[in-house]
């Protein structure tokens, strides 16, 4: 009891804490579920075309553009990653090894837009950096209790 009153006088709005402790164990699943599902459409962009994208050959095209050859296995390679991994993310499956890969990915991405400054509405790198930490996160606290790892006895 003594230390419920003790946390509710650390609260800046006490009244909430009820909410705050109901809604506290899914939050981070939430955000691993949002993150991989986010990371899916720009997979589907690069293998199939979907949502506008260009598909393996047109990514492709423009990964050799940029120098990263041979740009159809780069295409593939990116397109699984986001799409396949942000699966497993979204599922908490392999979170650990998914995220890590995500996690250069978007290294390289922030790197690739450094120079169109910080707003990703100009360019930047800002979107390629909140990506990568969030899948930072996760290849440090992996997925989860609510994670088909930790279904599977892994990497809680």
């Amino acid at each position: 009891m003594r230390s419920e009153v003790v946390e509710r006088q650390r609260l800046v709005l006490p009244f909430l804490a009820p909410v705050y402790h109901g809604l506290a164990p899914l939050m981070e699943p939430l955000v691993r579920v949002t993150a991989g599902l986010l990371l899916m459409p720009h997979g589907a962009q690069k293998l199939f075309g979907a949502f506008g994208g260009g598909g393996i050959a047109g990514t492709g095209q423009f990964l050799e553009s940029v120098g990263f050859v041979p740009g159809t296995l780069w295409a593939v390679a990116l397109g699984a990653l986001e799409f396949f991994g942000g699966l497993l993310l979204a599922l908490g499956l392999f979170t650990r090894p998914v995220a890590a890969a995500v996690v250069v990915f978007m290294l390289q991405a922030v790197l690739f837009h450094w120079g169109k400054g910080y707003f990703w509405s100009n360019g930047g790198f800002e979107y390629p950096l909140l990506w990568g930490i969030v899948a930072l996160a996760f290849a440090v606290r992996a997925g989860g209790p609510y994670s088909l790892d930790a279904k599977l006895g892994r990497e809680v």
